[in-house]
Protein backbone atom coordinates (compact mmCIF):
# COMPACT_ATOMS: atom_id res chain seq x y z
CA UNK A 1 0.00 0.00 0.00
CA UNK A 2 0.69 3.93 -0.74
CA UNK A 3 -0.69 6.87 -1.21
CA UNK A 4 -0.65 5.96 -4.97
CA UNK A 5 -3.46 3.22 -3.61
CA UNK A 6 -4.84 5.77 -2.13
CA UNK A 7 -5.39 8.53 -4.30
CA UNK A 8 -7.13 5.77 -7.28
CA UNK A 9 -9.89 5.65 -4.20
CA UNK A 10 -10.42 9.81 -5.46
CA UNK A 11 -12.30 11.14 -8.71
CA UNK A 12 -10.45 14.60 -9.78
CA UNK A 13 -13.79 15.79 -11.34
CA UNK A 14 -15.85 14.60 -8.02
CA UNK A 15 -13.17 16.17 -5.88
CA UNK A 16 -13.60 19.85 -7.78
CA UNK A 17 -17.06 19.52 -8.04
CA UNK A 18 -17.35 19.17 -4.36
CA UNK A 19 -14.87 22.11 -3.64
CA UNK A 20 -16.83 24.34 -5.85
CA UNK A 21 -20.31 23.20 -4.11
CA UNK A 22 -19.50 24.81 -0.75
CA UNK A 23 -21.58 27.53 0.36
CA UNK A 24 -21.56 30.14 3.39
CA UNK A 25 -22.93 27.71 6.01
CA UNK A 26 -20.11 25.27 4.88
CA UNK A 27 -17.46 27.55 5.74
CA UNK A 28 -19.25 29.02 8.64
CA UNK A 29 -19.34 25.22 10.00
CA UNK A 30 -15.70 24.56 9.30
CA UNK A 31 -14.61 28.57 11.12
CA UNK A 32 -16.46 26.98 14.03
CA UNK A 33 -14.61 23.78 14.30
CA UNK A 34 -11.90 23.35 17.09
CA UNK A 35 -10.61 20.91 14.63
CA UNK A 36 -11.57 20.83 10.98
CA UNK A 37 -11.18 17.57 8.31
CA UNK A 38 -10.51 17.47 4.67
CA UNK A 39 -14.31 18.22 3.94
CA UNK A 40 -14.29 21.23 6.08
CA UNK A 41 -10.69 21.97 4.09
CA UNK A 42 -12.63 22.41 0.87
CA UNK A 43 -15.17 24.92 1.69
CA UNK A 44 -11.86 26.85 3.43
CA UNK A 45 -10.62 26.65 0.35
CA UNK A 46 -13.68 27.59 -2.03
CA UNK A 47 -14.83 30.64 -3.69
CA UNK A 48 -17.80 30.56 -1.13
CA UNK A 49 -15.23 31.27 1.50
CA UNK A 50 -13.91 34.60 -0.31
CA UNK A 51 -16.00 36.79 2.03
CA UNK A 52 -14.69 35.19 5.39
CA UNK A 53 -10.86 35.65 4.31
CA UNK A 54 -10.40 38.16 7.46
CA UNK A 55 -11.89 35.63 10.09
CA UNK A 56 -9.65 32.50 8.44
CA UNK A 57 -6.89 35.21 8.72
CA UNK A 58 -7.28 35.93 12.68
CA UNK A 59 -7.89 32.37 13.35
CA UNK A 60 -5.03 31.07 11.18
CA UNK A 61 -2.65 33.63 13.18
CA UNK A 62 -3.78 32.51 16.11
CA UNK A 63 -3.24 29.03 15.93
CA UNK A 64 0.30 29.97 14.55
CA UNK A 65 1.41 31.70 17.46
CA UNK A 66 0.20 28.89 20.22
CA UNK A 67 2.08 26.58 18.31
CA UNK A 68 5.01 28.31 16.60
CA UNK A 69 5.05 31.84 19.20
CA UNK A 70 6.18 35.24 16.87
CA UNK A 71 9.37 33.05 15.17
CA UNK A 72 10.44 32.45 11.03
CA UNK A 73 12.94 30.19 10.27
CA UNK A 74 15.06 31.31 7.54
CA UNK A 75 16.81 29.20 5.17
CA UNK A 76 18.51 29.67 1.81
CA UNK A 77 19.12 27.35 -1.42
CA UNK A 78 22.10 27.11 -2.67
CA UNK A 79 22.05 25.33 -6.34
CA UNK A 80 24.21 22.82 -6.97
CA UNK A 81 23.71 21.84 -10.63
CA UNK A 82 21.42 23.09 -13.28
CA UNK A 83 21.87 19.58 -15.62
CA UNK A 84 18.58 17.62 -16.05
CA UNK A 85 17.47 14.93 -17.89
CA UNK A 86 13.68 15.90 -17.45
CA UNK A 87 11.77 18.12 -19.97
CA UNK A 88 9.21 19.66 -18.12
CA UNK A 89 7.41 21.80 -19.79
CA UNK A 90 6.99 25.26 -17.06
CA UNK A 91 10.58 24.69 -15.76
CA UNK A 92 14.02 26.44 -16.78
CA UNK A 93 16.32 23.66 -16.33
CA UNK A 94 14.39 21.28 -18.49
CA UNK A 95 16.52 19.64 -20.78
CA UNK A 96 14.58 21.04 -23.75
CA UNK A 97 16.13 24.40 -23.22
CA UNK A 98 19.23 25.57 -24.88
CA UNK A 99 21.31 26.70 -21.70
CA UNK A 100 24.79 26.94 -20.51
CA UNK A 101 24.71 24.18 -18.02
CA UNK A 102 27.26 23.72 -15.15
CA UNK A 103 27.48 21.26 -12.14
CA UNK A 104 29.52 22.95 -9.16
CA UNK A 105 32.82 21.44 -8.02
CA UNK A 106 33.81 20.21 -4.58
CA UNK A 107 35.76 23.88 -4.12
CA UNK A 108 33.03 25.68 -6.19
CA UNK A 109 30.32 24.02 -3.19
CA UNK A 110 33.10 25.08 -0.76
CA UNK A 111 32.90 28.79 -2.20
CA UNK A 112 29.10 28.69 -2.16
CA UNK A 113 29.06 27.25 0.95
CA UNK A 114 31.69 29.79 2.71
CA UNK A 115 29.52 32.98 1.17
CA UNK A 116 26.22 32.04 2.66
CA UNK A 117 28.28 31.27 6.02
CA UNK A 118 29.20 34.65 5.89
CA UNK A 119 25.26 35.84 5.34
CA UNK A 120 24.30 33.83 8.59
CA UNK A 121 22.43 31.20 7.37
CA UNK A 122 22.63 27.54 9.75
CA UNK A 123 19.75 25.86 7.26
CA UNK A 124 21.20 24.82 3.90
CA UNK A 125 18.87 23.66 1.25
CA UNK A 126 20.72 21.95 -1.67
CA UNK A 127 18.78 22.02 -5.14
CA UNK A 128 20.06 20.40 -8.46
CA UNK A 129 18.24 19.70 -11.59
CA UNK A 130 17.48 16.22 -11.52
CA UNK A 131 20.24 14.12 -13.90
CA UNK A 132 21.23 10.94 -12.60
CA UNK A 133 24.70 10.59 -13.85
CA UNK A 134 25.74 14.51 -13.39
CA UNK A 135 23.67 15.18 -9.93
CA UNK A 136 22.60 11.65 -8.64
CA UNK A 137 22.66 9.36 -5.43
CA UNK A 138 26.88 9.60 -5.29
CA UNK A 139 27.48 13.28 -6.05
CA UNK A 140 24.92 14.75 -2.95
CA UNK A 141 26.26 11.95 -0.59
CA UNK A 142 29.54 13.95 -1.73
CA UNK A 143 28.10 17.20 -1.27
CA UNK A 144 26.66 16.34 2.44
CA UNK A 145 29.76 15.17 3.93
CA UNK A 146 31.77 18.27 2.60
CA UNK A 147 29.06 20.59 4.10
CA UNK A 148 27.81 18.79 6.73
CA UNK A 149 30.49 20.20 9.32
CA UNK A 150 29.52 23.71 8.24
CA UNK A 151 25.78 23.32 8.96
CA UNK A 152 23.46 22.92 11.59
CA UNK A 153 20.39 21.51 9.33
CA UNK A 154 20.59 20.01 5.34
CA UNK A 155 17.74 19.77 3.55
CA UNK A 156 17.04 19.04 -0.53
CA UNK A 157 15.20 19.13 -2.94
CA UNK A 158 16.82 17.06 -6.02
CA UNK A 159 15.63 14.31 -7.93
CA UNK A 160 13.77 10.93 -6.62
CA UNK A 161 15.24 7.98 -5.02
CA UNK A 162 15.43 4.68 -3.53
CA UNK A 163 14.02 4.00 0.38
CA UNK A 164 18.26 2.64 0.43
CA UNK A 165 19.50 5.45 -0.65
CA UNK A 166 17.51 8.23 1.46
CA UNK A 167 18.72 6.01 4.19
CA UNK A 168 22.10 6.55 3.50
CA UNK A 169 22.32 9.88 3.04
CA UNK A 170 19.95 10.64 6.39
CA UNK A 171 23.45 8.66 8.32
CA UNK A 172 25.23 11.29 6.68
CA UNK A 173 23.58 13.97 8.37
CA UNK A 174 20.16 14.85 6.02
CA UNK A 175 17.81 16.39 7.88
CA UNK A 176 14.88 16.91 4.81
CA UNK A 177 13.60 16.32 1.83
CA UNK A 178 11.35 18.57 -0.33
CA UNK A 179 9.61 16.87 -2.95
CA UNK A 180 6.74 18.62 -4.89
CA UNK A 181 4.08 16.33 -7.06
CA UNK A 182 3.42 19.27 -9.23
CA UNK A 183 -0.16 17.98 -9.96
CA UNK A 184 -2.12 15.27 -9.00
CA UNK A 185 -4.06 15.14 -11.75
CA UNK A 186 -2.86 12.03 -12.80
CA UNK A 187 -4.17 11.90 -16.82
CA UNK A 188 -2.84 15.74 -17.43
CA UNK A 189 0.32 15.29 -15.26
CA UNK A 190 2.21 13.45 -18.52
CA UNK A 191 1.35 16.56 -20.66
CA UNK A 192 4.26 18.54 -18.51
CA UNK A 193 6.46 15.82 -18.35
CA UNK A 194 6.46 14.49 -21.49
CA UNK A 195 10.16 12.77 -21.02
CA UNK A 196 13.30 12.04 -18.52
CA UNK A 197 12.17 10.23 -14.99
CA UNK A 198 9.88 12.46 -14.11
CA UNK A 199 7.40 11.29 -15.91
CA UNK A 200 6.75 8.58 -14.04
CA UNK A 201 3.53 9.77 -11.60
CA UNK A 202 3.29 6.95 -9.64
CA UNK A 203 7.29 7.24 -8.75
CA UNK A 204 7.04 10.59 -7.88
CA UNK A 205 4.06 10.04 -6.14
CA UNK A 206 5.25 7.47 -3.89
CA UNK A 207 8.49 9.20 -2.86
CA UNK A 208 7.35 10.55 0.59
CA UNK A 209 6.28 7.34 1.33
CA UNK A 210 9.91 5.99 0.76
CA UNK A 211 11.12 9.19 3.03
CA UNK A 212 8.69 7.81 5.41
CA UNK A 213 10.11 4.17 5.54
CA UNK A 214 13.94 5.63 5.73
CA UNK A 215 13.39 7.88 8.57
CA UNK A 216 13.90 11.30 7.05
CA UNK A 217 13.59 13.18 9.77
CA UNK A 218 11.15 16.25 7.78
CA UNK A 219 9.36 15.69 4.28
CA UNK A 220 8.17 18.57 2.38
CA UNK A 221 4.71 18.63 0.46
CA UNK A 222 3.82 20.90 -2.06
CA UNK A 223 1.83 21.50 -5.80
CA UNK A 224 3.07 24.20 -8.33
CA UNK A 225 0.12 26.25 -8.10
CA UNK A 226 -0.94 27.55 -11.84
CA UNK A 227 -0.73 23.98 -13.58
CA UNK A 228 -4.39 22.52 -13.18
CA UNK A 229 -6.97 23.92 -11.14
CA UNK A 230 -5.72 24.86 -8.13
CA UNK A 231 -8.02 24.53 -5.38
CA UNK A 232 -8.20 20.88 -6.65
CA UNK A 233 -4.67 20.13 -6.50
CA UNK A 234 -4.39 22.10 -3.33
CA UNK A 235 -7.01 19.59 -1.67
CA UNK A 236 -5.06 16.86 -2.91
CA UNK A 237 -1.83 17.73 -1.28
CA UNK A 238 -3.85 18.29 2.31
CA UNK A 239 -5.18 14.69 1.41
CA UNK A 240 -1.39 13.65 1.07
CA UNK A 241 -0.66 15.27 3.93
CA UNK A 242 -3.14 13.83 6.44
CA UNK A 243 -2.00 9.95 4.82
CA UNK A 244 1.25 10.14 5.51
CA UNK A 245 1.07 11.83 8.76
CA UNK A 246 -0.93 9.20 9.88
CA UNK A 247 1.40 6.47 8.10
CA UNK A 248 4.70 7.51 8.76
CA UNK A 249 4.05 9.62 12.44
CA UNK A 250 7.82 9.72 13.12
CA UNK A 251 8.40 12.52 10.57
CA UNK A 252 7.82 16.36 10.77
CA UNK A 253 5.97 18.18 7.79
CA UNK A 254 6.06 21.21 5.58
CA UNK A 255 4.24 22.62 2.98
CA UNK A 256 5.01 25.17 0.59
CA UNK A 257 3.10 27.47 -2.07
CA UNK A 258 5.26 27.79 -5.09
CA UNK A 259 3.34 29.41 -7.97
CA UNK A 260 5.14 29.28 -11.42
CA UNK A 261 7.16 32.31 -12.22
CA UNK A 262 8.92 33.50 -15.53
CA UNK A 263 11.54 31.40 -16.67
CA UNK A 264 13.58 30.42 -19.84
CA UNK A 265 10.83 28.23 -21.07
CA UNK A 266 8.23 30.71 -21.34
CA UNK A 267 5.80 28.45 -20.33
CA UNK A 268 2.30 30.41 -19.44
CA UNK A 269 0.03 29.06 -16.09
CA UNK A 270 -2.90 27.72 -17.02
CA UNK A 271 -4.95 28.42 -13.81
CA UNK A 272 -3.50 32.13 -11.94
CA UNK A 273 -4.25 32.51 -8.50
CA UNK A 274 -4.53 35.77 -6.98
CA UNK A 275 -2.65 37.16 -3.84
CA UNK A 276 -5.52 37.08 -1.78
CA UNK A 277 -6.42 33.08 -2.78
CA UNK A 278 -3.10 32.48 -1.81
CA UNK A 279 -3.84 34.14 1.32
CA UNK A 280 -6.82 31.74 1.54
CA UNK A 281 -4.78 28.74 1.19
CA UNK A 282 -1.97 29.61 3.46
CA UNK A 283 -4.62 30.42 6.25
CA UNK A 284 -6.93 27.05 5.32
CA UNK A 285 -4.02 24.87 5.96
CA UNK A 286 -3.13 26.41 9.00
CA UNK A 287 -6.54 26.18 10.23
CA UNK A 288 -6.83 22.29 9.36
CA UNK A 289 -3.50 21.45 10.54
CA UNK A 290 -1.94 23.29 13.51
CA UNK A 291 1.36 21.65 13.57
CA UNK A 292 2.55 21.38 9.91
CA UNK A 293 5.30 24.07 8.88
CA UNK A 294 4.34 26.66 6.50
CA UNK A 295 6.97 27.84 3.59
CA UNK A 296 6.86 31.14 1.69
CA UNK A 297 10.01 31.01 -0.70
CA UNK A 298 11.16 34.07 -3.00
CA UNK A 299 8.91 34.08 -5.85
CA UNK A 300 6.72 36.04 -3.72
CA UNK A 301 6.75 39.63 -3.97
CA UNK A 302 7.89 42.08 -0.79
CA UNK A 303 5.12 43.29 0.08
CA UNK A 304 3.29 39.90 0.02
CA UNK A 305 5.59 38.13 2.17
CA UNK A 306 5.60 41.42 4.45
CA UNK A 307 1.57 41.15 5.37
CA UNK A 308 0.98 37.62 5.26
CA UNK A 309 4.44 35.46 6.77
CA UNK A 310 2.07 36.66 10.14
CA UNK A 311 -0.97 34.61 8.99
CA UNK A 312 0.64 31.14 9.11
CA UNK A 313 3.83 31.19 7.54
CA UNK A 314 6.81 29.75 9.68
CA UNK A 315 9.89 29.20 7.54
CA UNK A 316 10.84 32.08 4.54
CA UNK A 317 13.58 31.97 2.35
CA UNK A 318 16.33 34.97 1.79
CA UNK A 319 18.75 36.01 0.36
CA UNK A 320 17.85 33.38 -2.74
CA UNK A 321 19.89 32.66 -5.96
CA UNK A 322 18.42 30.10 -8.49
CA UNK A 323 21.65 29.42 -10.43
CA UNK A 324 24.28 27.14 -9.20
CA UNK A 325 27.50 29.38 -8.20
CA UNK A 326 24.94 32.45 -7.72
CA UNK A 327 26.68 33.72 -4.68
CA UNK A 328 30.52 33.38 -5.03
CA UNK A 329 31.19 31.66 -8.16
CA UNK A 330 29.37 33.26 -10.57
CA UNK A 331 28.97 31.58 -13.66
CA UNK A 332 26.52 33.08 -14.96
CA UNK A 333 24.30 30.04 -15.76
CA UNK A 334 20.87 30.50 -16.23
CA UNK A 335 18.56 30.57 -13.36
CA UNK A 336 15.41 28.51 -12.64
CA UNK A 337 13.27 30.91 -12.10
CA UNK A 338 13.08 34.76 -11.53
CA UNK A 339 12.91 35.86 -7.74
CA UNK A 340 10.59 38.47 -7.02
CA UNK A 341 11.92 39.22 -3.18
CA UNK A 342 15.42 40.19 -3.83
CA UNK A 343 15.98 41.87 -0.56
CA UNK A 344 19.56 40.90 2.02
CA UNK A 345 18.84 38.29 5.02
CA UNK A 346 19.38 41.18 7.20
CA UNK A 347 17.02 43.66 5.44
CA UNK A 348 14.49 40.19 5.84
CA UNK A 349 15.55 40.00 9.69
CA UNK A 350 14.89 43.85 10.12
CA UNK A 351 11.71 43.62 8.78
CA UNK A 352 10.22 40.29 10.72
CA UNK A 353 12.31 42.64 14.06
CA UNK A 354 10.15 45.77 13.14
CA UNK A 355 7.00 43.45 13.24
CA UNK A 356 7.74 41.83 16.81
CA UNK A 357 9.02 38.91 15.23
CA UNK A 358 12.31 36.43 15.78
CA UNK A 359 14.45 35.50 12.97
CA UNK A 360 15.31 32.20 13.56
CA UNK A 361 18.98 31.95 12.15
CA UNK A 362 19.51 28.09 13.87
CA UNK A 363 17.03 25.50 15.82
CA UNK A 364 18.19 22.30 15.47
CA UNK A 365 21.23 20.35 17.15
CA UNK A 366 22.82 17.03 16.26
CA UNK A 367 24.14 15.42 19.70
CA UNK A 368 24.10 12.24 18.98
Amino acid sequence: MSFFDTLKQYDWEQIKDSIYAKTEQDVLHALNQTQCGLEDFKALISPAAAPFLEQMAQKSMLATQQRFGKTIQLYVPLYLSNTCSNSCVYCGFSHQNKIERVTLSEDQILKEAMAIKQMGFEHLLLVTGEHQKEAGFTYLMGAIELLRPHFAQISVEVQPMSTEEYQQLRQAGLHAVYVYQETYHQENYKNYHPAGKKANFQYRLETPDRLGKAGIHKIGLGCLIGLEDWRSDIWHTALHLSYLEKTYWQSRYSISFPRLRPNAGGFQPNMAISDRELLQVICAFRILNQEVELSLSTRESPTFRDHVFKLGITAMSAGSKTEPGGYAVHTKALEQFEVSDQRSPQEIESMLHEKKYEAVWKDWDRYM
